[in-house]
């Protein structure tokens, strides 16, 4: 009869060579980085290869990519589970949409020209030829309106893609090599930061002249130190993780341990930022246009449309020249800083 020691697995015993080391020589290097590799792949981390694959070798392909798609898929359906709960997020989802579309199909929207000037009807209020109103050029407040959400969502946009791009490089950077990087991104964010945001992005556009070009320069130039920060807690936070180790004991290039492991685990953040960002660049516009640095007449402008419109209200007319672009940035500022508590609190992200 068999007895216990017998029937017991060899390759449980003290000594015999694991799976992740055919030849037993690994020594306690390999160990080390098996047991981390196991560890992590219990947890099911995206990106680490399966326990036994060779790094690029054929069979760590697949396995690594079914574990890249699978936590990330229950991840933004568990994201957007909760967000659908939040009306409040998904009242600022709708809200900008109806400024997206709208922004898109402009043409079809905008029921006069935006630069079309007819003085005949100059500052006729709300009728039903024209809903919000005619300015003192006798232009259409409704499609210039319409005309100008596209200035402020292609600077938005423009604007924070120009701060991701810089935030995210110099914050991924400093976060992980640290030493004499990390201290020279810092001291950059610190000075770019002792600026206010608005008084920066104003010097920005006086020095480089006002146009929609410099106008998202300015915006984004002035946006990117947030993000830098927080990528930077971000990366300083996961490269001390399991998974990041044993990407480093395999062997893996900085480049892709940034973009493939500790990057990807980082959107969060980045989104919320970005969404919240948005608000902000939109007000800036709005700002540098009223004071006459943004875009120049005759391009329909929100805060352009403002100023036009005040000079009027104080002398007693024409108060809808002013109070519907108002709405119009009240009602964009407010759906995107709505959305943004929302993804935020859907990806349960601390800021």
């Amino acid at each position: 009869m068999e007895t216990p020691e017998a029937s017991r697995d060899p390759r449980s015993a003290p000594g015999a060579p694991s799976s992740l080391d055919p030849g037993g020589s690994a020594g306690p290097a390999g160990a080390v980085a098996a047991t981390e590799l196991r560890g992590a792949a219990r947890r099911r981390v995206p990106g680490v290869p399966p326990l036994g694959a060779e790094p690029g070798g054929r069979g760590a392909a697949a396995p690594d990519l079914a574990a890249d798609e699978r936590p990330s898929a229950s991840l933004g359906h568990h994201a957007w589970r909760r967000l659908s709960r939040n009306r409040l997020a998904l009242m600022g989802l709708g809200v900008i949409c109806v400024f997206t579309l709208m922004a898109i199909f402009a043409p079809l929207v905008a029921p006069h020209d935006p630069i079309s000037q007819e003085l005949s009807n100059a500052i006729q209020g709300p009728s039903f030829e024209y809903p919000m109103g005619t300015d003192n050029f006798g232009r259409d407040i409704l499609s210039r309106l319409v005309y100008g959400a596209r200035i402020s969502l292609f600077i938005g946009l423009l604007s924070q893609v120009l701060a991701v791009s810089i935030g995210v490089t110099l914050g991924s950077l400093a976060g992980y090599f640290r030493g004499w990087v990390d201290s020279a991104v810092l001291w950059l964010t610190n000075v770019v930061w002792s600026f206010p945001f608005l008084l920066f992005a104003i010097a920005l556009v006086a020095a480089l002249g006002p146009s929609i070009r410099n106008v998202f320069i300015a915006v984004g130039l002035a946006s990117w130190v947030g993000i830098a920060r927080i990528v930077r807690g971000q990366f300083i936070s996961l490269t001390e993780k399991e998974y990041v180790e044993a990407a480093r004991a395999l062997g893996f290039s900085s480049p892709r341990i940034i973009f493939r492991h500790i990057l990807p685990n980082s959107v969060g953040p980045i989104i919320v930022l970005v969404t919240l960002g948005f608000a902000n660049a939109i007000i800036v516009e709005a700002g540098l246009s009223f004071l006459g640095l943004g875009v120049q007449p005759p391009t329909p402008s929100w805060g352009q449309m403002i100023y036009t419109g005040y000079g009027f209200i104080v002398a007693g007319q024409g108060w809808w020249m002013a109070v519907f672009p108002g709405f119009a940035i009240l009602f964009a500022v407010l759906a995107f800083n709505l959305l943004g508590d929302g993804l935020r609190d859907a990806l349960d992200i601390k800021l």
